[in-house]
């Protein structure tokens, strides 16, 4: 039994279709059981990478998509650039309303501040999460139903790096903490 309501997935199994677990993540997984025995099993063994996928595989694409908005949020400050900004923006504003206009223009500033923020994968995230990924003038390509999660564990994992370069692994626990508190229902922010 798992408190992981978001969570759709009944077995970890079926999150692991479309991700890669390091070698070193692998002996912690508990394929035929829900993904959170995973989920624990891999923050415990400091796998932090690992977790980060499987939970992100797990969770709808909103709640995902905050996820990475919250990590990304956490590390922005005075330093961060105006298309930064605009991008976090950009995602958080399509997790309130997901319209086609607001994943356009977190397509645009994902492009914008070219794949390498946080913040530019969490608006790529919101922007895999329907629509097409072609152009505007070309035939209509919908993106694979998982992709917008490597976005988003691109996002948060990159956002626990930068907050910590060193050692990144509090922020890790802070921010799997957080997706944790997602999937079972809450808002992300407390447990």
């Amino acid at each position: 039994m798992t408190d992981l309501v978001k969570v759709v997935a009944t077995t970890a199994n079926e999150l692991l279709t479309h991700i890669e677990i390091s070698e070193e993540g692998l002996p912690h997984l508990v394929t035929d059981t829900a993904p959170e025995v995973s989920i624990i099993r891999l923050m415990d063994a400091g796998c932090y990478g690992d977790a980060v996928k499987l939970l992100a595989a797990g969770l709808p694409k909103r709640e995902a998509v905050w996820w990475a908005c919250l990590s990304t949020r956490d590390i922005q400050g005075p330093q961060t650039d105006e298309n930064n900004i605009k991008a976090l923006n950009a995602a958080e504003s399509w997790v309130k309303n997901p319209s086609e206009e607001r994943r356009l223009i977190c397509k645009q500033m994902g492009e914008a501040t070219k794949h390498k923020t946080p913040a530019s994968w969490a608006a790529t995230a919101a922007s895999w999460c329907h629509g097409s990924l072609a152009g505007p003038d070309e035939p209509a390509i919908e993106p694979p139903h998982h992709l917008y999660a490597h976005a988003v564990a691109g996002s948060v994992s990159l956002a626990a790096v930068i907050n910590d370069p060193v050692n990144p692994s509090d922020s890790f626990k802070r921010y799997l903490q957080q997706g944790l508190n997602l999937a079972r229902g809450g808002n992300g922010k407390s447990d």
